[in-house]
């Protein structure tokens, strides 16, 4: 098995200064990718390429809302790097559930604002969208290409508003808005898989279940009950399905949804 199944190949890696993001960043890195680490934190993802080879990545701020940034992100990838051989999806507004947060989990569906609605579309779907369609010139030129979009089991199937229960508080949700944005990722992957197929650029999902990060523990206990495997992942155990996504490993695969989940979606 090639150790280093990304070597000489570029990614571009949006949302790369958050939890998942970060392990995302060494996993590419430690497969030989070269990598354009991308946030809209500009502190944030200039000190995670400090930790790194200053020859193996470069940080980049980035908002994807934004079709003129994104634009130069790709511009400054390809500058550096000299080509996009790998694109992932990673940003996205997903509300984490903690006691700090409890409150911005308050409003329910019928009460949801309009603005959070539109924020979470923005950068979920929307963001999702503007940087396929800005890496699609430079992958098509180079006769290859391979995006990988993260999705949720939330876009697969409702959340479970009963792990978000507490007992003597007031109720709180899993936000609509994740789970809309989610379950278009697939929408995305499927038409672009399809309608890329004979281009040589290959698009696929990768579909998570929770991580475990400084939540409530009860939150933690509930969730892994829920559970198959009883438990929420770690921040590294999905490395290994995206490396298989972003490699030759899954040159087979197109408009595909690998599901890593500890079984969640199982029953």
């Amino acid at each position: 098995m090639n150790a280093t199944p990304l070597v000489d190949r570029v990614v571009i890696l949006t949302g790369a200064a958050g939890l998942l993001g970060r392990s995302y960043a060494g996993a590419l890195v430690d497969a030989g990718a070269r990598v354009a680490l991308v946030d809209v934190r500009a502190g944030a993802v200039k000190d995670l390429a400090a930790s790194f080879d200053a020859r193996l990545v470069v940080p980049i701020e980035a908002d994807v809302t934004q079709p003129d940034s994104v634009r130069a992100m790709v511009a400054r990838t390809q500058e550096t790097f000299g080509r996009v051989d790998v694109l992932v999806n990673n940003a996205a507004i997903d509300p984490k559930f903690d006691r700090a947060t409890a409150a911005d989990h308050a409003a329910s569906f019928e009460t949801f604002p309009l603005d959070a609605w539109q924020a979470a579309i923005g950068v979920n779907l929307t963001g999702m969208f503007l940087c396929c369609q800005a890496v699609a010139p430079v992958m098509l030129a180079q006769g290859r290409g391979v995006i990988v979009n993260i999705g949720s089991i939330y876009g697969m199937v409702g959340p479970d508003q009963r792990l978000y229960e507490t007992a003597g508080a007031g109720p709180v949700f899993k936000p609509v808005t994740y789970s809309v944005t989610k379950s278009a990722v697939y929408g995305l992957t499927q038409y672009l898989a399809a309608y890329w197929a004979r281009k040589n650029v290959r698009v696929n999902a990768l579909t998570l279940g929770g991580v475990e990060h400084q939540q409530d523990p009860a939150f933690v206990q509930r969730y892994g009950e829920r559970t198959p495997l009883g438990r929420m992942a770690r921040p590294d155990e999905y490395g290994g399905a995206l490396i298989f996504l972003a490699s030759d490993a899954s040159s087979y695969m197109t408009g595909a949804n690998l599901v890593v989940d500890g079984g969640w979606t199982a029953w």
